[in-house]
C-alpha cells in the first residue's frame, strides 16, 4: 500500500498533468511565474480539512462529495491550468511559498501567489520578502539575483483584497491600489521581464458577496476605476503586457450560460456552491441533492469554482496560441508563389533543348493540388491543408537563344491550425513575366511575379470552458517575388537523349498580410498588426531530362536552398475591448535549409501539342509542402 505522504504529492502531480494535454507545445516561455492573490494561489496555505500533507486552493474540492474530509483534493486553479498546457510540470506551477511542500522535502515552485494578498503585500513578494502565517522566505527577485527572466511569462491578479479588506472606499484609493498593482508590473520590467500577463479586476459589486446589496452600485463604480486605471498605465509600461479582460469575460458568461456549460436556469451572481459567505445554490450547491459546481461561476462570496478558472485559463490561453496560428498566413502566401514556381520550372524544364521555333508562341494550360503540412515549433502551431490551382500562359521564341513568356495563375488553399483546428482560407491571384537563355551548353532563367492575396475567411478557434468559441475576419495582401536561375549542361551533345546540369539559384519573395480586426468586440476578438515575410533564398541544384522515345520523355530537379531571413515572425495584436493596450508576441519561425524535388513526365501527342504531368515536394525539418500538376501545351 503506498503510504500517504507519498500518496498526496503523486496525486497532486497526477492532477495536474490531466490537464496538461499531449499536443499541449508549442511554448515559447522558459519559465510561467505567477504572482498575486487567492485567485491564483496554487496552494500556499495546509488544508486541514483534506488529506494528509495537502494544500489549500480557495476553489471547489474534485468532487463527487466536495465536502471537508471527503478526502478530497482541491481543483487545479487557471495558473495550474495555463501552465500544464504550456508544458510547465505540476513542481514549476507550485506554490512558492508553501510550507508544506517545504516540509515534504519538495522544491518550491514559480507560483508566488497568496490568498489574503493586497497589491502591496503582492509588490514586497517580488522586491523583498514573501510572508505567511506558515512561512516567510525571500521575494522573487532576491532569490534570482534581482534579475528576472526576459524569456518567462510573468502572471498577476490583484487588487480583490484591496476592497474586501476595506482599503478602497474611495474613486481616489481605487486609483492607489491600481497604481500599486502596476508598481509590480514596472518592477518585474525593470528587472528584465518581456511578456507579462495582468487581469483586470472583476467587478466586485457583481459577486455574491456584494451583489444584492446597496453596497452593490458603489462597489462596481470602484471596480470600473480600479480598471480604468489600471489598463491606463499598463499602457505606460515597456514590455509586452498581455492584458485580460475578465469583467467582459464575466458579464458574457452572466449573459449567455449555456454558451460556456453553465446553468441556464439560476442566479449565477447571487447564488454560489459552497455557501461560505454567500447564498448557497439551491440545485447544484454543495448540500443539494445534485451537487455540482460546474454550472456554477462562485464557489464561495468571491472566488470561482473549477468552470470559473477553466474558463479563465482557456481565455488566457487562446492569447496566448492566437500568434502561433496567426504568423501562418504569410507562409501560406510564400506556400502559394513557391508552388507557382515550381510549375513554371516544370514547363520549363519539360521544353530543356526543345524550345518551339523562332518566331512561334507556345501556350501552357496546367491544373493541380497542393498540399501543407506546418509541425508545432515552440512558437508555431501545427496545421496542414490543401487547395487547388489553374495555371495559365505563354512563351514567344525571340531568336536561338531567348524566349520570354507570361503566366498567370489562380490558387486556393485551406489550413487547418492548433488544438481546434481553425481554418484559414487564402484564394491568390499571380502573375509572372519571364525570360529564358540557353545557347552553348548554358541555360538560365529570370522571373518577375507579383500577386494579390485575398484571405476571405479566416476562422480561429480555441476551446473556452466546455464549449468551442471562433473569432472571424478577413484581409488581404500582396506578394512580390524575384527569381533565377544559371546552370551547365554536361550532356555530349544538344541531339543527346539525356540531359543533365547543375545549376544555382537565387530567389527573393516578399509577402505583406493587410492587419485586421476579429468581428466584435467580445472578450476573446483580437485585431492584429500588419505581417511582413520577406524570404531571401541561395540554392543548388542538378535538373535532368531522358527521351525514352520520340514522344514520351522524363524529366527531374532536385536542388538545397538556404534561407537567410530565418528569424522567428513577431506579431502585434490587441484586444478589440482595449484597444490602446498592443502587445508583441513571438510566432512562427521559418527553416533554415529546404530540399525541394520535382519530377515529371511529358507526351508529345503531335508535333505542336504535348500533355505533361508532375509532382513536387518541399521539406525542412517542420514543413512539408507537396503538389501535383496536370496541362498541356500547344505550339502555333
Amino acid at each position: 500500500m503506498i503510504k500517504q505522504t507519498l500518496f498526496v504529492p503523486l496525486a497532486g502531480c497526477l492532477l495536474a498533468l490531466a490537464c496538461a494535454q499531449a499536443n499541449a507545445a508549442p511554448n515559447p516561455y522558459s519559465n510561467f511565474v505567477v504572482f498575486g492573490d487567492s485567485l491564483s494561489d496554487a496552494g500556499t496555505f495546509s488544508d486541514p480539512d483534506g488529506p494528509a500533507g495537502s494544500v489549500k486552493r480557495f476553489t471547489n474540492r474534485t468532487g463527487p462529495n466536495y465536502q471537508d474530509g471527503s478526502g478530497e483534493f482541491y481543483s487545479l486553479n487557471a495558473t495550474q491550468l495555463i501552465g500544464g498546457r504550456l508544458g510547465f510540470t505540476p513542481n514549476q506551477t507550485a506554490s512558492a511559498d508553501s510550507a508544506v511542500r517545504a516540509g515534504q522535502g519538495l522544491p518550491d515552485g514559480n507560483n508566488w501567489a497568496v490568498g489574503g494578498y493586497r497589491t502591496d503585500q503582492i509588490l514586497d513578494s517580488i522586491t523583498s520578502t514573501s510572508t505567511t502565517d506558515e512561512r516567510t522566505r525571500a521575494g522573487y527577485l532576491p532569490s534570482n539575483g534581482f534579475r528576472a527572466d526576459p524569456n518567462a511569462l510573468y502572471y498577476l491578479t490583484g487588487g480583490g483584497n484591496d476592497f474586501l479588506q476595506g482599503r478602497v472606499t474611495s474613486l481616489p484609493q481605487a486609483n492607489a491600489a491600481a497604481d500599486r498593482l502596476v508598481d509590480s508590473v514596472r518592477t518585474l520590467q525593470g528587472a528584465g521581464a518581456r511578456y507579462i500577463m495582468v487581469w483586470l479586476l472583476p467587478d466586485i459589486g457583481l459577486t455574491p458577496a456584494i451583489n444584492g446589496s446597496p453596497l452593490q452600485a458603489f462597489t462596481s463604480q470602484l471596480s470600473a476605476q480600479f480598471n480604468t486605471e489600471l489598463v491606463s498605465q499598463l499602457q505606460t509600461v515597456n514590455a509586452n503586457v498581455i492584458p485580460l479582460n475578465i469583467p467582459v469575460l464575466l458579464k458574457e458568461a452572466f449573459a449567455n450560460p449555456a454558451q460556456f456549460g453553465l446553468a441556464t436556469d439560476q442566479n449565477l451572481v447571487a447564488t454560489c456552491f459552497s455557501g461560505d459567505g454567500c447564498t448557497e445554490n439551491a440545485r447544484y450547491g454543495i448540500n443539494s441533492a445534485t451537487p455540482d459546481p460546474t454550472k456554477l461561476i462562485y464557489n464561495d462570496a468571491v472566488h470561482p469554482t473549477e468552470a470559473g478558472q477553466r474558463l479563465i485559463a482557456d481565455y488566457a490561453y487562446s492569447l496566448l496560441a492566437a500568434p502561433w496560428e496567426l504568423t501562418l498566413l504569410p507562409e501560406m502566401a510564400q506556400g502559394t508563389l513557391r508552388a507557382h514556381q515550381d510549375e513554371l520550372r516544370n514547363q520549363w524544364l519539360a521544353d530543356w533543348e526543345n524550345w518551339q521555333g523562332v518566331g512561334q508562341w507556345r501556350a501552357i494550360v496546367s491544373a493541380g493540388g497542393q498540399h501543407q503540412d506546418f509541425d508545432d515549433q515552440h512558437a508555431g502551431a501545427s496545421a496542414d491543408g490543401n487547395g487547388y490551382n489553374l495555371n495559365i500562359g505563354g512563351s514567344y521564341r525571340l531568336d536561338d537563344a531567348w524566349r520570354v513568356g507570361v503566366a498567370a495563375g489562380f490558387y486556393h488553399q485551406k489550413i487547418e491550425a492548433g488544438d481546434n483546428d481553425s481554418e484559414y482560407k487564402l484564394n491568390s491571384y499571380m502573375g509572372t513575366a519571364f525570360a529564358q537563355y540557353q545557347q552553348n551548353r548554358w541555360w538560365g532563367d529570370l522571373a518577375v511575379t507579383a500577386g494579390h492575396l485575398d484571405y476571405d475567411s479566416l476562422k480561429r478557434k480555441f476551446q473556452l470552458g466546455v464549449n468551442e468559441r471562433g473569432e472571424k475576419g478577413d484581409t488581404d495582401g500582396y506578394v512580390l517575388a524575384i527569381g533565377g536561375r544559371v546552370g551547365y549542361d554536361i550532356a555530349p551533345e544538344a541531339s543527346s537523349p539525356w540531359h543533365l546540369s547543375p545549376f544555382v539559384s537565387a530567389d527573393f519573395g516578399k509577402v505583406e498580410v493587410d492587419g485586421y480586426s476579429e468581428k466584435g468586440a467580445d472578450s476573446t476578438a483580437l485585431t492584429f498588426d500588419d505581417q511582413s515575410r520577406n524570404s531571401r533564398r541561395l540554392g543548388l541544384g542538378i535538373q535532368g531530362k531522358y527521351q525514352i522515345t520520340a514522344q514520351t520523355q522524363v524529366f527531374g530537379e532536385f536542388a538545397h536552398e538556404r534561407e537567410y531571413n530565418d528569424d522567428a515572425q513577431d506579431l502585434t495584436m490587441n484586444l478589440n475591448s482595449l484597444p490602446n493596450n498592443r502587445y508583441t508576441l513571438e510566432g512562427y519561425t521559418p527553416q533554415t535549409n529546404l530540399n525541394r524535388l520535382n519530377l515529371g513526365v511529358s507526351h508529345n501527342l503531335t508535333k505542336e501539342v504535348a500533355l505533361r504531368a508532375s509532382y513536387n515536394i518541399r521539406k525542412d525539418d517542420d514543413f512539408t509542402q507537396q503538389g501535383v500538376n496536370v496541362g498541356v501545351s500547344l505550339d502555333f
